[in-house]
């Protein structure tokens, strides 16, 4: 049979599928579409479809092109548990988190998703609810039940299974916090470390009498970010005064910062994140106090040049791309690895918010 001819009957092959499936595409006969369906539509064995689907090399271009088209028009699409059990991987990690709206999830995603493109991986994430009791077994179990391969958990606030959790069997999990566990990967900016950072340069202006405003008490950010402030002042034989927190809001702040007005004593405030630091910033200046020549603030994460003209806020700033990559890096790993506590230090960015103490 000539060229010319098979391509006549192909066509009609394909146009008899077409016509014998319903409105639906991926439904035929009142079924999925399955690799014989493409095989009697593209004239060729399952094997060959199967090849296809798989990205093997041997097989022609022309059929390779004729398979993905008959693919194409049947809405057929492959089965990743049958291509888990051949290949013996999904190709995708599972992500779990509180809340991806966040500056800080959303910009990790983007490293994540970054990081497992470049490997040809998928992500599959569920959000846990800011009312749902988190535990990580829980999330552990769900995220066990999709077609990843190894898993993500943030965990911004602590667990009350953490000291207790195991990992699912054969699957690497890597969980996103401060806090070290003896069986699973934990990956982390340094919250401890970056407070060194700040705390030096108030220091190295004459700073003694350093406030600190936290996030919310559950959270394991502040809470380390707090522990390094702390340390730091123990460590000069300065009295630490207690913080005061918010909800991480630049309205938060104001409110703060205008109970720190009337610190007298105060010469710079350390605060846990930028956004708060604006409202503190505003409340200082609306009653009178100076930034910086009376007192001098800085706050974390370096996240307002996006959405302010001018910054002039001294901060941290964290590489949470690179946060994400290793998260994913490690997500990919053998789960016979040994586990690691993996923290990747701050960069502090100076701006015109700290000045020396008068």
């Amino acid at each position: 049979m000539d060229d010319a001819r098979k391509g006549v009957v192909m066509e009609k092959r394909i146009r008899h599928a077409l016509s014998a499936k319903p409105e639906r595409k991926g439904v035929y006969k009142g079924r999925a579409v399955s690799m014989s369906d493409v095989a009697v539509a593209a004239g060729v064995s399952q094997q060959t479809v199967s090849r296809v689907a798989n990205g093997v090399p041997n097989v022609s271009e022309k059929t390779r092109d004729r398979v993905l088209a008959v693919m194409h028009e049947l809405g057929f699409r492959p089965n990743y548990a049958g291509r888990s059990l051949r290949g013996g991987s999904y190709r995708a990690v599972g992500l779990c988190v509180y809340d991806i709206t966040k500056i800080g999830n959303l910009t990790m995603l983007d490293g994540i998703l970054a990081a497992a493109r470049e490997c040809g991986h998928a992500v599959t994430m569920i959000e846990m609810c800011e009312d749902e009791a988190f535990a990580l077994a829980e999330a552990s179990r769900r995220m066990a039940e999709l077609p990843v391969d190894g898993m993500i958990i943030g965990m911004s606030r602590m667990a009350p299974d953490f000291p207790s959790f195991t990992p699912q069997p054969g699957m690497s999990t890597v969980i996103v916090t401060m806090y070290a566990h003896p069986l699973c990967t934990t990956v982390d900016s340094d919250h401890y470390g970056c407070s060194a950072l700040v705390m030096n340069h108030l220091f190295a202006h004459g700073h003694e009498q350093i406030r600190f405003v936290g996030g919310p008490t559950y959270s394991i950010d502040s809470e380390f970010r707090e522990a390094g402030w702390r340390d730091a002042l123990a460590g000069r034989g300065i009295a630490a005064q207690e913080p005061l927190h918010g909800d991480w809001t630049p309205h938060s702040g104001y409110e703060i910062g205008q109970r720190l007005a009337k610190d007298r004593a105060m010469t710079a405030v350390y605060v846990a994140n930028d956004q708060m630091a604006a409202g503190v910033i505003d409340a200082l200046r609306e009653q009178g106090r100076r930034v910086p020549e009376d007192v001098s603030v800085v706050g974390i994460d370096d996240s307002l040049e996006a959405m302010v003209p001018h910054v002039e806020l001294t901060s941290v700033r964290f590489d949470l791309r690179e946060r994400g990559r290793q998260v994913f890096e490690h997500a990919v790993q053998d789960p016979g690895v040994t586990p690691e506590a993996v923290r990747i230090p701050g960069v502090l960015v100076e701006r015109s918010s700290v000045a020396d103490r008068r």
